[in-house]
């Protein structure tokens, strides 16, 4: 039995896990299932919330009435924490990195009506994020109000309860479907949802692979980051796991051009799916990851998902980063 620290209930949950029916992949003759966490909610929709649950529960017990975040300017995780914060009564400051652009789409576009504060900052600066939010809770409590800063993505030792709490909630979903998984696939953008399930995978002794693919910097990063927060975890909450043990696979070769920014074969992958089944996925996270996992999976014992015979896709939202992309989609 895994004993959580103070959550919220914010996010619609369960998520249905579905397996699709009508997409198929050559040379493919397996089950592709999705856990549908762009169901978590409408507005806040994705995986963030299940990480916010807990980050958020943690501000309160701090006496916090303001959250500071940061993220990329079409940021899923700063529109959820917005949006959130306007729920809870809670006073939202985001930084953002980049210029603000002059027509405010998407994410961005649901930033301002959630009535966030927000903050550019150029990408040349960005690595000056951190001090930048101590600087602002400073000024916060100097004027009456104490600010909790929620790091990127809420991926640190608090967020990554969010998807071990998933974790167990796919446990749930497999005995219900009599499913035993050769894999679980991600994205990864700041580690907190790879890391959460690889955690929660190893507490309740999954064979499932996870296996993430990187959407940003390298496998290295994405290894040493998970492993700082597992340690910090530990730390924390008094908990005895050997960090050695977990297995961490992320596969490069699917990033793309940059972060936020996507080939054609990801814009056709998202196509695709919105065809066969009614999915929609995005360019940024979701979209990268399947085109990596279908990729791979034509490769068959070449590719590097041998013997998958079961596959479950992780759908971490992200809806709202097509509206910004949508001249790369091609309609004949």
């Amino acid at each position: 039995m895994i004993k959580y620290p103070p959550r919220l209930q914010l996010a619609n949950l369960p998520t249905p896990l579905t397996k699709l029916e009508k997409f198929k992949i050559p040379g493919f003759d397996g089950n592709l299932w999705v856990k549908r966490d762009e169901l978590t909610g409408t507005e806040v929709s994705g995986n963030k919330i299940r990480k916010l649950e807990f980050c958020i529960a943690h501000a309160l017990e701090e006496g916090c009435n303001t959250l500071i975040t940061c993220g990329g300017v079409q940021s899923n995780h700063c529109r959820a924490t917005a949006i959130l914060g306007a729920q809870l009564g809670l006073k939202v400051h985001l930084i953002l990195r980049g210029v603000r652009p002059e027509l405010p789409e998407g994410n961005l576009l649901l930033d301002y009506l959630a009535g966030a504060e927000i903050s550019f900052l150029p990408q040349d600066e960005w690595d000056g994020h951190e001090s930048f939010a101590q600087n602002l809770q400073e000024q916060y409590l100097a004027s009456g109000d104490k600010a909790h800063f929620i790091p990127i993505g809420a991926s640190d030792e608090i967020g990554l309860w969010g998807y071990i709490a998933a974790y167990e909630e796919l446990a749930e979903d497999f005995k219900r479907h009599s499913l035993d998984p050769d894999y679980i696939i991600t994205a990864t953008g700041s580690g907190g949802t790879q890391g959460g399930l690889i955690v929660g995978s190893h507490l309740l002794g999954s064979r499932a692979k996870i296996i993430a693919f990187n959407v940003c910097d390298s496998a290295s990063y994405f290894k040493n980051k998970i492993k700082e927060d597992v340690s910090l975890w530990k730390q924390r909450y008094k908990v005895e796991i050997e960090e050695t043990e977990l297995n961490i696979t992320t596969l490069e070769g699917y990033m793309g051009p940059a972060y936020g920014e996507a080939d054609n074969s990801v814009f056709e992958a998202i196509a695709s799916l919105a065809r066969t089944e009614g999915l929609f996925l995005d360019p940024v996270y979701t979209g990268k990851a399947f085109h990596g996992m279908v990729s791979e999976l034509q490769l068959g014992q070449e590719g590097k998902l041998p013997g998958a015979n079961d596959v479950v896709f992780v759908h971490t939202g992200g809806l709202f980063g097509i509206f910004p992309q949508q001249r790369n989609f091609q309609f004949s």
